[in-house]
């Protein structure tokens, strides 16, 4: 007979599993034994766990059973010890047999497929935490192997690709034609402007958020997009800003954003204390602001890196020339409190925000760090006739591994703000 043991150990040694099953961090293990010669007694024992856990004990069955490694060699010792006698009997297997929790029975297996970058390494310490999820990996010297990889794509429920844009699309194709369950989550941008890919913002509308629970390809939002969209779109759909306004955007954002390269040398002191870029004018994330703000027209954007390690403010001047005839500073902030006043995550600031300013006048990038938060801010000169929206989220956070568990949330019909 087949029987499959889900095992959890803190000091479980990988080298006794088979190799593509390895945990790295959490020790989660799986031990599969297969028999191949079926015996008199071996169905007889089989029919005793049929009859201890009141379900089907064949290949197909979903049940999983969370041990701890202690259980796991009692047993199998017991198992061992029934093959071998005369007789067996469901009350050795009532014995041993441990209690099974709800969470434990229904699990879900993620699969981060490249959990050693910057997102990567975030989602997981967002993950590993929950007790509905099992973090699938492969031993650190197979994080690269297509054929380990391609394994764990289609036995996990979900995937993170936090992949180089040429490697997601790679990764993507992996996916086995009969495999319709597996929820791919990609952070690149490979697939935020594909029609086939759900973009994962679901503080868009209430139709993108039904939308991204039906979803098995789910395309990450940009950090910097994150903050212009969720500050434009809004305003574009209450016609305030007609679409093919031409608009800039500038922002600053911490280096973490240019991953592990960057990161080494800010943190060397080699860097600029400042730093500004993309001026081709053909920045990778333009596409999908042009899209998704409903613009459908390209923005002037004006990237920029400092010396802090995460947050980040996205900027977007306005005259009011460019709006509604007779629209205000209210009119944007009313409309911006209107659309996300049921948002579990972003937050529109109140107009007199002096106070929210580092000593009244500056606004701070890093006071969202580590969360899932998004601000939205108005700053206006009615007098002038000019306004300031401001997005203060964290570009790892919001703008990466925390939209990825949100998106995950919503995919596999969660409360999307578990772990957040």
């Amino acid at each position: 007979f087949d029987f499959l043991l889900v095992a959890k150990s803190d000091n479980h040694q990988a080298s006794n599993i088979t190799t593509h099953q390895k945990r790295k961090r959490n020790a989660k293990c799986r031990l599969h034994h297969k028999s191949t010669e079926t015996t008199t007694k071996a169905a007889a024992a089989a029919a005793a766990l049929t009859t201890t856990t009141t379900t089907t004990t064949t290949a197909e069955s979903q049940t999983k059973m969370q041990l701890s490694a202690t259980t796991i060699g009692s047993w199998i010792m017991a198992v061992m010890m029934m093959l071998s006698s005369s007789s067996t009997t469901t009350t050795a297997f009532t014995t041993i047999m441990p209690a099974v929790s709800h969470s434990q029975l229904d699990a879900y297996k993620v699969f981060i497929d490249g959990e050693a970058g910057t997102t990567g390494l975030q989602v997981r310490e967002r993950l590993e935490k929950r007790d509905d999820l099992e973090i699938i990996s492969p031993p650190s010297e197979l994080r690269k192997d297509e054929a380990t990889r391609k394994e764990l794509i289609n036995e996990a429920d979900v995937v993170i690709l936090c992949l180089p844009d040429a490697a997601s699309i790679e990764a993507a194709s992996w996916v086995n034609e009969d495999n319709d369950r597996t929820v791919l989550i990609d952070a690149s941008t490979a697939f935020r402007v594909d029609d086939t890919w759900t973009y994962g913002f679901p503080e868009l509308s209430t139709e993108q958020r039904e939308a991204l629970s039906k979803s098995k390809r789910i395309s990450n939002p940009g950090c910097y997009p994150t903050g212009f969209i969720g500050l434009t779109r809004p305003l574009v759909e209450a016609e305030l800003i007609p679409e093919g306004t031409p608009l800039t955007v500038n922002a600053v954002s911490g280096y973490s954003g240019g991953g592990k390269a960057l990161m080494e040398i800010y943190e060397s002191g080699d860097a600029e204390p400042w730093g500004a870029y993309g001026f081709n004018l053909a920045h990778k994330h333009i596409p999908e602001m042009s899209k998704y703000s409903k613009l459908n027209r390209k923005p002037i954007f004006q990237p920029q890196v400092a010396t802090f390690v995460q947050g980040m403010v996205v900027s977007v001047p306005l005259h009011y020339e460019w709006l509604k005839e007779g629209t205000k500073a209210t009119d944007l902030h009313e409309t911006l409190q209107a659309y996300y006043k049921d948002s579990k995550f972003i937050e529109v600031m109140p107009m007199e925000s002096s106070d929210l300013l580092e000593r009244g006048a500056f606004l701070r990038p890093d006071t969202l760090a580590n969360t899932n938060k998004m601000q939205l801010f108005v700053f206006a000169n009615d007098d002038n006739e000019q306004a300031v929206l401001c997005a203060r989220l964290d570009n790892l956070g919001k703008g990466a591994s925390g939209a990825a568990v949100q998106n995950l949330n919503i995919a596999l019909g969660l409360d999307e703000t578990t772990g957040l």
